[in-house]
């Protein structure tokens, strides 16, 4: 008899996902806020209507992403809502910078979980850059929040502190999606390692070379980078492409057949936080943070790409036939985009 493999046996044993969120009126009373957060971020943007319409945008739309999120894991949403609206309404308010920081803070490390957390399984390529685009909307969302509580706050280290913490809860959250670290296996190991030195290496080698690097070389690249601002309008984000974006493209069509993709998942939040906290730099108009995403993100979907046909050379059947059949069994039971997955 032969001998089932590690995917297919996960397969069998996952229960099936919980059903619940799925209301229509919580998922209508959602998407109407988000549109009228979105209505007063634009009014801001042209200078239409009142001068509070931004930090309004911003007390609307943290409180649809954080009670989003706790839907989306499980959590009362009523009272982390509640909490949250407290807490924007207080920093708007208030005024204080600190408040305004701490705000602005916590709307991107939630945005970019819950961009992450409401991708679903993508059995195809082009489902897996469908997703990509969803969290890409979420986070581009959550930045209209950022923004909108008005912090003053060194922009680098409001960035790291962002994705740190981001990083953290999303761990915690797929540590219990995936099943524990028992299921990662040999592979997923080094993949979860890999992903967390290149994450690392990205981090603080650009902090090294900003702070420590010889004066010529750093010339160089402040030279480079403002060619391409001037010629291009942006300049790619690295972790975006290098790590955030093509995680989120082999994660979610790993996901489609194996629980353990979750792992790979969790890396994108190195793309929503990015997106989320993009418009953070005072320098950065709406175009050049347009043209950030433009630049960014179809360099990581090929490099995702890449990765799916490795990974798919080296587990997955031989021959486009077999390959075909494969995607039309990849059906790994999953709550969907408006449930609950915890």
């Amino acid at each position: 008899m032969p001998r089932s493999t590690p995917g297919r046996r996960a397969l069998r044993a996952e229960p099936p996902p919980r059903r619940s969120w799925a209301r229509p009126g919580k998922v209508a009373a959602g998407l109407t806020a988000t549109l009228v957060g979105l209505a007063l971020a634009v009014a801001a943007a042209v200078g239409v209507g009142p001068s509070w319409c931004d930090q309004a945008a911003a007390v609307v739309l943290s409180t649809t992403i954080v009670s989003s999120l706790a839907a989306r894991t499980g959590g009362r949403t009523w009272i982390f809502g509640g909490l949250a609206l407290v807490v924007a309404v207080t920093t708007v308010v208030s005024d204080s910078g600190v408040l305004r920081a701490g705000a602005a803070a916590l709307t991107a490390v939630v945005t970019g979980v819950l961009a992450v957390m409401l991708t679903v399984p993508a059995p195809r390529f082009r489902l897996a850059v469908r997703e990509v685009g969803v969290a890409t909307a979420v986070s581009v969302v959550g930045a209209l929040a950022v923004v909108g509580f008005r912090p003053t706050v060194a922009t680098d280290a409001f960035d790291y502190v962002a994705l740190g913490l981001a990083f953290a809860l999303t761990l915690v959250l797929v540590y219990r999606l995936a099943a524990g670290f028992n299921s990662l296996g040999r592979r997923g190991l080094i993949v979860v390692i890999g992903g967390a030195v290149a994450v690392v290496v990205v981090i603080a080698y650009a902090e090294l070379l900003r702070r420590y690097g010889p004066p010529g070389l750093l010339d160089r690249v402040f030279d480079a980078v403002r060619w391409h601002r001037e010629h291009m309008g942006a300049v790619p984000r690295p972790t975006v492409l290098f790590i955030g974006a093509p995680a989120l493209v082999w994660g979610t069509h790993m996901r489609a057949r194996r629980r353990q993709g979750w792992w790979v998942t969790a890396f994108g939040v190195c793309l929503t936080v990015s997106f989320a906290t993009v418009l953070m730099n005072p320098e950065t108009g709406w175009l050049e943070a347009a043209l950030i995403l433009f630049y960014s993100l179809p360099p990581g979907l090929l490099l995702g790409y890449i990765a799916i046909r490795l990974d798919l050379a080296l587990t997955g059947p031989r021959g486009r036939r077999a390959r075909r059949d494969e995607e039309a069994r990849a059906v790994r039971p999953e709550a969907g985009r408006f449930h609950a997955l915890l």
